[in-house]
């Protein structure tokens, strides 16, 4: 695989974040300018958003979870020329998952389709992990 196609969707994964992030900024600004938050009110990190805010606080923080088990894989597997195609594929449909889990994050919130979105992007995680593991030791 090349590494353009490897890397691919990392880069789709991190600008969910920045977009998350973005997303954060933008409704914490909103919250204090309208007054609707006042500054002591969060100074200390306390949690104070409102409800939208605190949404898309919560899924960016989540960003720095899961994902990162997704960020190392594919930083171990790239030079060691283990990133094939179906490290390539789940790679995608984790990120697939990890929108599905945003959306529904800040959005209704709902938490059953929430886990479920978690849920399977957990164990494609795991099947990625267990396909290279065994891939490397095995040396297949």
């Amino acid at each position: 695989m090349s590494v353009q196609m490897v890397l691919l969707p990392v880069f789709i994964q991190i600008g969910l974040a920045f977009a998350l992030l973005f997303a954060m900024a933008t409704t914490r600004t909103r919250a204090l300018t309208s007054g609707e938050t006042k500054i002591g009110d969060i100074a200390l990190r306390e949690p104070n958003w409102p409800a939208q805010a605190t949404k898309f606080g919560n899924c960016f923080a989540n960003q720095f979870e899961l994902p990162i088990l997704f960020y190392v894989l594919i930083a171990i597997a790239l030079p060691l020329r283990r990133a094939d195609l179906f490290i390539v594929l789940m790679s995608w449909v984790f990120v697939v998952t990890r929108f599905a889990h945003a959306s529904v994050f800040v959005t209704s919130n709902d938490v059953r389709p929430r886990s479920l979105a978690w849920f399977a992007g957990a164990l494609v995680l795991a099947a990625m992990w267990l396909y290279f593991a065994l891939r490397l030791l095995l040396l297949i």
